[in-house]
């Protein structure tokens, strides 16, 4: 037993055996699936062979797992488009999950994507697995290749509070055409000058754009 800091109960301390550690896998297994869509937030690293190394943050139920090599996450409107412009030029992909509770664990996605934008074909059909909002510029598709778990152990422990809705707020308030002014301002190139195509690929005349 040790003492839970944040209420000040007792509460069994979890064991990790080395059996635990270090696993990898050739696909996401129930029990990781079930891992990875309980989890709140993400990480998704990316780079080509000379950029720099873009590691992303993301949350707001942006993720599903359609398969046991198969994940797809949408990417709403920001500041940067890194990930779009890397994944164009070079697709690999790893996705990072950590558990911030309970038994300690990372998991690793690690695979080849590829970026879907309004005018391609597979919008319309992978769209409908998230929730609306407002703002979405791509969806990624990963296939993944490698699963790795690893102990997790020196991850500190937090508390979940719920989502922020300043990012979904903020492109509501901008609407559609100020959202693209915003793609023509801020997200045709990443920090190396790659270009991310977001314009010609969102906003072409084609049944399936937005």
């Amino acid at each position: 037993m040790h003492l839970d800091l944040r209420n000040g109960t007792e509460r069994a301390k979890p064991t990790i055996k080395d059996g635990d550690m270090g696993q990898q896998y050739d696909h996401i297994s129930e029990k990781n699936r079930a891992f990875i869509e309980s989890q709140h937030l993400f990480f998704v690293g990316t780079a080509t062979d000379t950029s720099r190394v873009n590691i992303s943050p993301k949350g707001m139920d942006s993720l599903r797992v359609l398969g046991p090599n198969r994940v797809i996450w949408l990417n709403v409107t920001g500041s940067g488009n890194e990930t779009a412009a890397h994944v164009q030029s070079h697709p690999r992909m790893t996705l990072m999950f950590a558990a911030f509770e309970g038994k300690p664990n990372i998991l690793r996605l690690y695979g080849q994507a590829r970026a879907i934008h309004h005018t391609d074909a597979d919008w319309a059909a992978l769209i409908g697995h998230f929730p609306d909002m407002a703002g979405a510029r791509q969806i990624f598709d990963l296939s993944v290749d490698l699963v790795q778990n690893s102990c997790g152990m020196a991850v500190p422990l937090y508390d979940y509070m719920g989502d922020r809705s300043l990012l979904k707020d903020w492109a509501e308030r901008k609407g559609k055409q100020g959202i693209q002014d915003y793609w023509a301002d801020k997200n045709q190139t990443s920090l190396d000058g790659i270009d991310t195509h977001i314009l010609e690929n969102n906003l072409s005349k084609h049944p399936h754009s937005q």
